[in-house]
């Protein structure tokens, strides 16, 4: 079997195609997920600790450097601190989805499999013929 043959093997299996799929649909959840933090949470939670926007929380390490007309020669050096804290926020908030989603998976396999447990025999072989007849 050749190179071409196999990688074309890899990537057509239903796995494969769902983790891709899985990554693009991440990449537009993660999207969805930073405007939540900062368009939606971090305002008012600004707002509860005093008027504070998080965007310009900022560690000055070095003042910019202008010359006598303003213009700017060196730009100032900071820790962006803010913006930490709001990378922080949207990791949380993205865990916790993972979480729950997966905790959801977990108890309707559990279900499933008590259901399965519960079948006799033959349904339990009736099954198997309709999931492979499903793949055909």
């Amino acid at each position: 079997m050749g190179f071409i043959t196999e990688f074309k093997e890899f990537v057509s299996r239903g796995k494969v195609m769902d983790l891709a799929i899985g990554v693009v649909i991440g990449g537009a959840f993660q999207k969805i997920i930073s405007s939540l933090v900062s368009d939606v949470i971090m305002p008012p939670l600004g707002i509860f600790v005093g008027g504070v926007n998080f965007r310009e929380i900022k560690l000055s390490l070095k003042h910019a450097v202008t010359d006598a007309s303003g213009k700017v020669i060196s730009e100032a050096v900071t820790l962006n601190a803010g913006l930490f804290v709001q990378t922080v926020f949207d990791f949380l908030i993205i865990a916790f989805a993972v979480f729950v989603a997966i905790k959801a998976v977990n108890r309707f396999n559990k279900k499933q499999a008590g259901k399965i447990a519960s079948m006799t025999n033959e349904e339990k072989l009736l099954a198997e013929i309709r999931d492979l007849l499903k793949h055909k």
